[in-house]
């Protein structure tokens, strides 16, 4: 299982992923996709009547779409209390657990063990732990849902990504009732070896180019993986603080904060101001003019 792995971040210098086709192996990397997927002539056209349409969005499944930090944090517990140590979750102990391997966490951080058969099997232990809580999340991230069906009104096409496997992701999805609103999902059957091309293959499967997208994130991490790959970052402060994502476009405390302007504003770059928040306003007919004496 890649839950309890530090991922790379990838994309960098233009380096991409391999697919096959029949003349031969294809380097498909940012330039590529953003050279070859290009709007035919009957899309730009719809895309001029509906613009929010052109675009694509990307989810992170961690910390964005729900709390798996506290998913990770109680498998760690859980371990602990089987094994008969005592844990301490706050600081760089907490820290290390969320973001980085397990292998690293048992032998560098906790120094449980360094032998290689019992640390695999606190792994797979630590795995089951997990899924077993992951079995009881029925709750999607606040406002996730509002911002879902507005974006889905809209007709914008969304890609949820994830190192989970497609059965838990897809389970996971209809418990939380969040499974209709996404058109494509990347997770672990996929083969991505870092968060980039995790984002690079679900443009992709929405048909959008790289440059066209948005993803949403909580980790810096994310974040930078999202710029490599010429992608619109939103961060979500929560797991991390503000000052830790001054590198995103966008940085909200919840998804209620948002409406489909701010997407178009992103890609808009006019002005300084380009980036604050917009709240959406309905038109409304202007008041009618009364007549008076000196009118007529």
């Amino acid at each position: 299982s890649e839950i309890f792995m530090e991922e790379a971040i990838g994309a960098e210098y233009g380096e991409g992923f391999e697919t096959f086709r029949p003349d031969g192996p294809l380097k498909v990397d940012v330039d590529f996709l953003n050279d070859r997927m290009q709007e035919s002539f009957l899309q730009r056209i719809r895309y001029a009547m509906k613009p929010d349409e052109a675009f694509g969005l990307i989810f992170s499944w961690d910390n964005v779409m729900a709390d798996t930090r506290s998913l990770k944090l109680n498998a760690w517990k859980q371990l602990a209390s089987e094994e008969g140590r005592d844990i301490i979750l706050h600081g760089d102990i907490q820290r290390s657990m969320l973001y980085t391997g397990a292998d690293h966490v048992l032998r560098k951080v906790l120094c449980w063990e360094n032998e290689e058969s019992k640390l695999k099997r606190l792994k797979s232990r630590l795995s089951e732990l997990y899924f077993e809580n992951l079995l009881k999340l029925r709750t999607p991230m606040e406002g996730l849902k509002e911002w879902l069906d507005a974006v889905y009104t809209a007709g914008i096409p969304c890609a949820v990504v994830s190192c989970l496997d497609r059965i838990n992701l897809l389970a996971s999805l209809q418990r939380m009732g969040l499974n209709k609103y996404f058109q494509a999902i990347v997770s672990e059957e996929d083969g991505m070896e870092s968060i980039a091309h995790r984002f690079l293959s679900a443009a992709v499967k929405l048909d959008r180019k790289p440059s066209k997208c948005v993803v949403f994130e909580d980790d810096p991490r994310g974040i930078t993986a999202a710029h490599n790959c010429t992608m619109m970052a939103v961060a979500l402060i929560g797991a991390h603080p503000a000052y830790e994502l001054v590198q995103a476009d966008l940085a909200v405390a919840s998804f209620s904060e948002l409406s489909v302007i701010n997407l178009r504003r992103l890609f808009a770059h006019k002005g300084s101001t380009f980036m604050d928040l917009q709240k959406q306003i309905v038109e409304k007919s202007p008041p009618k003019r009364k007549l008076t004496t000196d009118t007529i």
